[in-house]
């Protein structure tokens, strides 16, 4: 780890001790394989180290937002049911005795999806077979290209599944891990300049904020975003900022992981979110919802939720409500989830096809789109965005390129949109954000 005043580093053999003695305290204290172990803290080296030294005992991490109210965590701990709850506080774990460690994570950590529709759901798979624990490993390292030479920054918080499996898999595979803090433009700015890292995982909110700062972006293999859509315009500004090659998107959420989108796929089909991850196939539904098949060690299920584990699953087929399009070369194309749909009159209006026209324009940085009660058409399809352009003007850009049923009836400038901390926007809190 680096000294005081600079950015601390994470280097693999550093770790791997600390998880020999996460290991040995887990097993100084009876917590054993497959029990759940609860931390809720911000980034840190203890952190990673609790992590992954718990998943390699075959130990279930339950990582919670640290700022989560009071009740919210008891809530969460309670349907956790740990073994052990250690707080704030992971560095209590880095006792004096070392325990074993398999060489790959026996499970993958539970973690509670983002409730941006409804009642958090644990994610839970349990402590797999070795065999799957050792595939579900590898695909992540090869997928990325994962060596001992990559330094990945850590722009994102670790209680989110995204950048806590890019971190989890580059100490993992020998690499290092930077964590700059609580995400900070300026700051991260700097440290990309200074420290030169190889890759990183961001949201779009991040990027939207960098390309405002001065940036070498020159080190960069690999900029994997995901969480939430990528405007085109910002797309193109990354694109045009990093190395030929080195922007990836993909798509996926906190159960399971369906795409990778290439900047060559991306620039052959501007909007899309790639093709299928190897080992996946992804297929349409007569309602136009997504289902992906996925090899054993992508299963899981919702904690002690078993209907809503049937719901998602059939056969080896899973889904997780989005809706979206499958073209016949296996271009993968996002119109939103279940939950977004506005019906208005009787019309499937997607909220990701309204976005798409109004981020076409020049002075739209984002925007929103959702549906509000309305009498005479049952929802009425309504926009917010954050941008210089006029609302009027807006207006009428949208009513040049939209069929009457899905043009918003109002649109509403806002400075920003409210957002989970993973940079997804809050739709259903738009109605009250605007007073509608």
């Amino acid at each position: 780890m680096s000294g005081p005043g600079t950015v601390p580093v994470v280097r693999a053999a550093d770790s791997e001790a600390d998880q020999r003695r996460v290991a040995g305290e887990l097993r100084a204290r009876g917590v054993g394989r497959g029990e759940r172990l609860v931390v809720s803290a911000a980034a840190s080296p203890e952190l990673l180290a609790v992590v992954l030294g718990a998943l390699r005992s075959g130990v279930v991490p339950v990582v919670l937002d640290p700022a989560l109210p009071a009740a919210e965590r008891a809530a969460l701990v309670e349907d956790a049911d740990p073994a052990l709850d250690v707080g704030d506080d992971p560095g209590q774990l880095l006792g004096h005795a070392v325990g074993d460690l398999a060489p790959f994570p026996l499970a993958r950590p539970m973690h509670y999806t983002s409730g941006t529709t409804g009642r958090r759901k644990g994610v839970w798979s349990g402590v797999l077979p070795d065999d799957d624990a050792r595939a579900l490993a590898r695909e992540e390292i090869d997928l990325w290209g994962l060596t001992a030479a990559d330094r990945y920054l850590q722009l994102s918080p670790l209680h989110h599944s995204a950048p806590l499996r890019f971190a989890v898999h580059t100490l993992l595979a020998g690499g290092e891990v930077l964590l700059p803090g609580p995400f900070d433009a300026a700051r991260a700015a700097r440290t990309i300049t200074e420290q030169r890292p190889t890759t990183t995982f961001c949201v779009p909110t991040h990027l939207l904020r960098l390309l405002r700062e001065d940036v070498d972006w020159s080190s960069f293999r690999l900029l994997a975003h995901a969480g939430a859509p990528c405007p085109e315009p910002t797309k193109r500004a990354v694109l045009a900022a990093l190395p030929d090659g080195a922007v990836q998107e993909f798509y996926g959420s906190t159960e399971v992981q369906f795409t990778v989108c290439t900047t060559e796929d991306w620039l052959a089909h501007p909007g899309s979110v790639g093709r299928a991850r190897p080992g996946r196939r992804l297929t349409t539904d007569e309602r136009g919802q997504l289902w992906c098949e996925v090899p054993r060690w992508a299963r899981f299920e919702y904690w002690r939720a078993p209907e809503k584990t049937a719901a998602a699953w059939d056969g080896d087929r899973v889904t997780v409500g989005d809706l979206g399009r499958v073209d016949d070369d296996g271009t993968v194309w996002l119109d939103g989830r279940r939950e977004d749909l506005v019906i208005s009159g009787g019309v499937n209006v997607y909220p990701a096809e309204v976005e798409a026209v109004l981020d076409g324009h020049p002075d739209v940085v984002e925007s929103a789109v959702f549906g509000v009660p309305d009498d005479e058409w049952g929802q009425r399809v309504v926009a917010a965005y954050v941008g210089p352009v006029a609302p009027d003007e807006l207006s009428a850009w949208a009513r040049e390129r939209l069929a009457p049923a899905k043009r918003p009836k109002a649109v509403h400038r806002l400075d920003d949109l409210p957002r989970t901390s993973t940079g997804k926007v809050r739709r259903l809190d738009l109605p009250g954000v605007l007073g509608l």
